[in-house]
């Protein structure tokens, strides 16, 4: 089997991953955690209009979102496409007054939940998926 992979990339916008190492440990433990090893899984920011073709042709909705995660486990391994619009987490950020660093984490560790098996279509869903992501931002903060 091949090492585990978490790869980031970016088109056409900023490369706003930070501190790589760190972020795949958490990435790693997060996916531990829940019983399940990483095999492969892709992070990629990308523009607001890049993301809004994704979420048209692939799920059907016209509408600007954060994140779209394609699943593509295979076996007992998490693997999957963690698509995430660069235009929305930094709004998303000023709307919220948190910084665009900590709601890039709080949209990937969002993604990965997603890939994990977390839903978040109810009211009650949603909730119980915000205290996931403050739980693992509070682990991320803590790792060197």
């Amino acid at each position: 089997m091949a090492a585990p992979s978490i790869t980031f990339h970016h088109r056409d916008v900023p490369d706003a991953f930070r501190h790589r190492g760190r972020l795949r440990r958490w990435l790693k433990r997060v996916a531990r955690e829940h019983g399940l090893e990483v095999h492969e899984l892709a992070f990629v920011l990308m523009t607001d209009a890049e993301l809004l073709e994704y979420n048209q042709r692939y799920l059907g909705h016209d509408t600007l979102t954060d994140v779209i995660t394609f699943d593509g486990q295979t076996g007992t391994g998490v693997s999957g496409d963690v698509l995430m619009s660069y235009d929305r987490i930094r709004e998303n950020a000023r709307e919220y007054g948190t910084s665009a660093q900590r709601e890039l984490h709080r949209v990937m560790v969002h993604g990965l939940l997603h890939l994990l098996g977390q839903r978040d279509k109810t009211e009650a869903q949603r909730k119980a998926m915000r205290g996931e992501e403050d739980r693992w931002l509070a682990v991320l903060d803590r790792l060197q």
